[in-house]
């Protein structure tokens, strides 16, 4: 059975993007499953993550495959990586060419990183239209959310207003995530008995119990 596919798509730049779908795929790995992070954006943020954790971390370095892809032989190589990973994760370009087109339909489930904004949600609708004409599931994710920010309930009922659904759980405004690229590593690695690898590991669980009902 082909391993499923979960594509990190957003136009708008500053959503974490690359954050999410590093930490998204060592969640899951950490949890035992055989993981695949994809690179199809040409700012290669993923791939440099990846470079610095063979250099500082090379015991750690086959914890997840690593691949970055191009143009026509994507949809022929995330094809075979999902023939031999659990999961497949791609970071998708931020505008919608070719390129991020074909993440979004080589996608099980497409997951929009926003922040807790309305100028920032409003942003979103373009990359959620690109998944509606791919005729993909989405989910939108909460990142980046301040310790005490009121606008998530105002935002998430503005999600529900564009139709999609928005994950339960959500990621904290932490610098530990970034930091933690830094050192080729993820915050669970850094930081493994944080409250933000708590929200990661509750935002893994319902993204796979997602995939698993669809």
């Amino acid at each position: 059975m082909a391993g499923r596919t979960v594509t990190i798509a957003q136009q708008k730049g500053g959503a974490g993007k690359t954050t999410l779908a590093i930490h998204l795929g060592l969640a899951w790995a950490a949890a035992g499953r055989s993981v695949a992070l994809v690179d199809i954006d040409p700012q290669g943020s993923l791939s440099y993550w990846h470079a610095q954790r063979v250099a500082m971390r090379p015991d750690a370095a086959l914890t997840v495959t690593h691949a970055q892809l191009s143009g026509w032989r994507t949809p022929r190589e995330v094809e075979k990586l999902a023939r031999d990973h659990d999961l497949v994760v791609i970071d998708s370009p931020p505008h919608a060419e070719t390129d991020a087109r074909i993440a979004v339909r080589a996608a099980d489930l497409v997951v929009v990183p926003v922040q807790p904004s309305p100028m920032d949600l409003w942003a979103t609708r373009p990359t959620l239209d690109l998944v509606k004409a791919e005729k993909r599931a989405a989910l939108l994710v909460l990142n980046r959310v301040p310790a005490r920010g009121r606008l998530v309930d105002a935002v998430a009922e503005k999600a529900a207003e564009l139709g999609v659904p928005l994950a339960e759980a959500h990621l904290g405004n932490r610098i530990g995530f970034a930091a933690a690229l830094m050192e080729g590593a993820g915050l669970m690695e850094t930081e493994p008995r944080s409250r933000g690898v708590e929200e990661l590991d509750a935002l893994a669980a319902e993204i796979l119990a997602r995939l698993d009902g669809a």
